[in-house]
């Protein structure tokens, strides 16, 4: 599986109703895992971002359909990283 950093920000609606984000990421833990994915790891952070994810998904497909369907709820918008491990990387520069 592929490891994936979701960096988010709440729209207005997501902020005003704030109260309601652990069901929202509840939900949203839930259709991940229905496409085959899952979360590593989740994080309330302060600074540029409101929340930052970890996030396994079976591929780019798979990451790009959960991040567009998270956002058409309106209350979050993110930005999506593909992550490689140390391994990968080692792999990668060395091909340099």
């Amino acid at each position: 599986m592929a490891t994936y950093i979701a960096l988010m920000n709440w729209t207005d609606q997501g902020i005003r109703n704030v109260r309601e984000s652990p069901k929202r990421l509840d939900a949203a833990r839930k259709m991940l895992e229905d496409m085959g994915g899952s979360f590593r790891a989740f994080y309330l952070t302060m600074g540029e971002y409101d929340m930052v994810a970890v996030l396994e998904a079976p591929d780019d497909a798979v990451a790009a359909r959960f991040a567009l369907q998270t956002g058409m709820a309106g209350n979050i918008r993110t930005r999506t990283l593909k992550a490689f491990p140390e391994a990968a990387f080692r792999e990668i520069t060395a091909q340099l």
